[in-house]
C-alpha cells in the first residue's frame, strides 16, 4: 500500500472518529433536549433510544480504530501475522454488535401505536446490513489466514533453502 493511500485512509479514519467524537458529544445532548417534548405515547422511548445511539457511535469508533491499527500493520509489512487477527476480531465483533444495536432498535420501538409496524420492519431489515459486512469480514479473515499460512510456509521453505545453501 502506497504511502499517500495510506495516509488519504488515515485521513478519512481521523475525519470519522472526529465525527463520531462530535455526534457523541454534541448531538447526542441534543437529541437529549430535543426528545425531552416528546407525545406521551412514545415519551418512554427517550433513554432506550439515546442508549442505542450512543452504542452504535461506540461500534463504529471500535471498527475505526481497529482499522487504524490494521492499517498500520499493513504499512510495516506485518499484516500477514497473528497479530492482525486480534484487529479483524474486533471489527467483526464491532459489526455484530452494530446488528444487535440497530435490531434493539426496532424492539424498542416495536410495542405502542408510537412508531408505525413498516418502520419497526425496515429497522428489522436495517440490522442485517452490518451482519452481512460482519460475515464479509468473516469470510477476509479466512483469506488473511490462509495468507498467513502461506507466507509461514514460504519462510520455512526459504530457511531449508539457506541450509541447504
Amino acid at each position: 500500500m502506497g504511502r499517500l493511500t495510506v495516509l488519504a485512509l488515515r485521513a478519512v479514519l481521523v475525519a470519522l472518529l472526529a465525527g463520531s467524537l462530535f455526534v457523541q458529544t454534541v448531538m447526542v445532548p441534543l437529541l437529549a433536549i430535543d426528545m425531552e417534548g416528546l407525545d406521551e405515547d412514545v415519551a418512554h422511548l427517550r433513554v432506550p433510544v439515546l442508549v442505542i445511539v450512543v452504542l452504535g457511535v461506540m461500534t463504529a469508533q471500535a471498527v475505526l480504530i481497529a482499522v487504524w491499527r490494521l492499517v498500520t500493520m499493513v504499512r510495516r509489512g506485518t499484516v500477514f501475522s497473528h497479530q492482525a487477527f486480534r484487529y479483524v476480531h474486533v471489527v467483526i465483533g464491532a459489526f455484530v454488535a452494530a446488528a444487535l444495536v440497530v435490531f434493539s432498535l426496532a424492539v424498542v420501538l416495536a410495542p405502542g401505536e408510537g412508531v408505525a409496524p413498516g418502520v419497526v420492519l425496515l429497522v428489522c431489515g436495517l440490522s442485517l446490513g452490518p451482519f452481512g459486512v460482519a460475515l464479509i469480514v468473516l469470510v477476509l479473515r479466512m483469506l488473511l489466514a490462509q495468507a498467513v499460512d502461506r507466507d509461514l510456509e514460504a519462510a520455512r521453505m526459504r530457511a531449508e533453502l539457506a541450509e541447504v545453501i
